[in-house]
């Protein structure tokens, strides 16, 4: 697995904007690419510094964003809200290990005491 870390220095007013950005529309559009694995958007709100880290089959595939212009469109994105230019980082993943919360169950709630409506 490969890693890109691309290293965002923000307008601390524009962050919301950036993290709103992410979740909408660039995620969506990298989970359509071939050998797309994850993502994670690490941000400093008092500095105004994040760290997106996306995941990948292969250095092969994170590459293949870069040839197609699609990573360079999804940064272009970000401009308004930059604070000073990006930076990109690559490294091979030789631990990855995430553990998915366990989902809380639902208490049963005391059966409604209302007459149903006629």
């Amino acid at each position: 697995m490969f890693a890109r870390m691309t290293i965002f220095y923000f307008k601390v007013e524009n962050i919301d904007d950036a993290i709103h950005l992410f979740r909408t529309s660039v995620l969506p559009r990298a989970k359509k690419k071939k050998g797309y694995r994850g993502a994670c958007f690490l941000i400093d709100r008092v500095a105004g510094q994040s760290r997106v880290v996306t995941f990948w089959r292969s250095e092969k595939d994170a590459l293949a964003t870069e040839e197609s212009r699609f990573y360079q469109e999804q940064l272009v994105r970000f401009i308004p809200y930059l604070s000073r230019d990006p930076m990109r980082e690559g490294y091979e993943v030789v631990v990855h290990a995430l553990s998915e919360p366990k989902p809380k169950k639902l208490k049963k709630s005391a059966p409604s005491k209302r007459k149903p409506r006629k």
